[in-house]
């Protein structure tokens, strides 16, 4: 049984007054819960104010990205070692937004897979197709290629430790959301493809929802045999959406 995951991902978001606010609150959540795994990825400069609120709860945390390199000359850069050193648990690599603004190619995001994967931490890999690319019926295509370059450069055991996000890009941020059976479709897709290189793999890891998914629309979403919960952008900056999300996911473990 695969426990679901309800992970917010706050983006270029927070200040030190709200930081605490919704750390205080949603450690709160995660204590009262024994069934889903509550989890928040701030901005990497929030991530010690996270560490000193959360620590001792059941609450988890992680960076919304993460270089591939652990030292050295890279000006603005946030090492693996160094996210990992504040407690976290998680690192977002590939989300739709660095691919895009950033540039950021399959090889790049299964570089950053790795070295966070390497130093501790448990990527959580983003993947998903452009509106265009949604229409041209290339979905799972454009999923299967995302995968793919992660098992050439780590190995398909390397999903045994990771999560994977299934984000469709024109559903984030556009108030437009994947029907449930839409994101269903998806989802068994992803497994089944990872299943032709190893099913015990492939029956483990969870892939989270990522599309604009909110309070209105997790119940329906979380329902479907292959979704694991949710990766959560703006809802997860309001205490009332974000725990009525997990009490979705709760619902449904």
């Amino acid at each position: 049984m695969r426990k679901p995951v309800v992970m917010g991902n706050w983006k270029l978001n927070g200040t030190k007054s709200t930081v605490t606010d919704l750390i205080k609150a949603f450690t709160g959540v995660a204590n009262a819960n024994e069934k889903v795994d509550v989890a928040i990825c701030a901005p990497a400069i929030f991530i010690g104010m996270v560490e000193s609120l959360a620590t001792g709860s059941k609450l988890q945390w992680g960076s919304e990205d993460v270089d591939v390199h652990t030292s050295g000359a890279f000006t603005g850069e946030n090492s693996p070692v160094m996210i990992k050193e504040f407690g976290s648990k998680y690192a977002i690599v590939g989300h739709s937004e660095r691919r895009g603004y950033h540039n950021e190619s399959n090889e790049v995001v299964s570089a950053k897979f790795k070295a966070a994967q390497d130093n501790g931490l448990v990527p959580v890999l983003c993947i998903g197709e452009s509106e265009a690319e949604y229409d041209a019926g290339k979905t799972l295509d454009v999923c299967q290629a995302e995968i793919k370059a992660v098992i050439d450069l780590c190995g398909i055991e390397a999903f045994k430790n990771a999560i994977i996000a299934y984000e469709p890009i024109w559903a984030i941020g556009t108030g437009k959301t994947a029907t449930p059976e839409i994101a269903q479709n998806v989802h068994a897709g992803i497994r089944a493809f990872l299943k032709t290189f190893n099913a015990e793999v492939a029956d483990g890891v969870r892939i989270l929802y990522g599309g604009s998914c909110n309070a209105k629309t997790a119940p329906e979403l979380f329902a479907q045999k292959d979704i694991d919960g949710g990766l959560i952008g703006g809802a997860s900056l309001k205490v009332a959406d974000f725990t009525a999300i997990i009490e979705a996911a709760t619902a449904n473990a």
